[in-house]
């Protein structure tokens, strides 16, 4: 990783951006969201911060099932957020589909359309779990720039090996 890389892997891991897409849900996981945010719970202390535009957004919060109606919408969503991107499935209905699954316009939970990095069941969750689900998300992002060193580093060293004598 370059010097540029790793900047841009600082910040992503210290402030990430969310933003929040409603597939259809009944608002009950939408105000668990916001009430995230709110500073009795304050979301933003791990330098988490809402953000409109999913250009800028580093995760996306879905609540609800997805319908037909916005599938669409929500693969157009993650596209255009920049990699690397993590998606938290909010609410039972979000993680499978609900209590909607197998309605006509319901294609189920949000896995069916894009993939999904964390699931955070319940009817409504409560914030807690939301940060919880964040917190893990971060740890991941950590975990994998630090495999991403070491496999630079065994490669550089592989290459070392084999390219010189090193002194026999």
């Amino acid at each position: 990783m370059d010097l540029i890389q790793k900047a841009i892997a600082w910040g992503t891991r210290k402030s990430p951006w969310v933003i929040h897409f409603n597939a259809g849900a009944c608002n009950g996981c939408d105000i668990e969201v916001v009430d995230a945010l709110t500073p009795r719970f304050d979301l933003e202390r791990a330098g988490i911060l809402k953000q409109g535009s999913p250009r800028h957004a580093d995760v996306l919060i879905v609540t609800g099932a997805v319908t037909l109606q916005v599938r669409d919408r929500l693969i157009q969503i993650y596209e255009q957020m920049p990699d690397p991107k993590f998606v938290i499935a909010v609410g039972a209905c979000a993680c499978s589909g609900g209590i909607f699954n197998g309605c006509y316009c319901v294609t189920g939970g949000v896995d069916t359309v894009i993939p999904v990095d964390a699931y955070v069941p319940g009817c409504a969750v409560r914030p807690e779990a939301l940060i919880s689900a964040v917190s893990q998300l971060l740890e991941k992002l950590e975990n994998k720039e630090k495999a991403e060193e070491q496999k630079e580093k065994k490669d550089k060293y592989e290459t070392l090996q084999g390219g010189e004598d090193l002194g026999k």
